[in-house]
């Protein structure tokens, strides 16, 4: 009997969480009048990596609006990251990608952002953050 009601108390907590998971998605992607810009996330966590270590991340975007989507302008809040900016207009439906290296030379945590300039409906301007740790070198004995 205990095992019939864990397999059941299973199930129900699975089919929530998938309806749970597709529900947000689907209220991320709405469509707007005009040009939208949905990002898959605003936040790049870089988490902990070494020293001088491949800084290049990636913003995934789909233009969820009924008109092209123009990005005029990206700026990083330092020049220690530096964004990249589609030169085309994105398409409605189109995915996009900005992306951003940040400099790993430089030892410990680091929260940055990556403000973007367009012509989304409602949102001129979108503010992304890169985060994470960059380790020192290991000490030689």
């Amino acid at each position: 009997m205990k095992k019939i009601i864990l397999i059941a108390m299973l199930a129900v907590v699975g089919i929530a969480t998938s309806n749970a998971q597709s529900t947000k998605k689907a209220a991320k992607t709405a469509k707007v009048e005009g040009a939208g810009m949905a990002f898959e996330t605003e936040t790049i966590d870089y988490g902990t990596i070494a020293h001088n270590a491949d800084g290049k991340r990636e913003f995934v975007f789909v233009n969820n609006g009924t008109k092209p989507l123009i990005i005029t302008n990206t700026q990083g809040s330092c020049g220690c990251t530096v964004p990249t900016t589609p030169k085309e207009p994105i398409a409605p439906g189109a995915k996009g990608i900005i992306g951003v290296k940040y400099a790993t030379d430089r030892v410990g945590a680091f929260t940055k952002t990556v403000t973007v300039t367009s012509n989304a409906e409602g949102q001129p301007t979108k503010v992304l953050t890169i985060k994470g740790t960059v380790l020192p070198d290991p000490v030689k004995s």
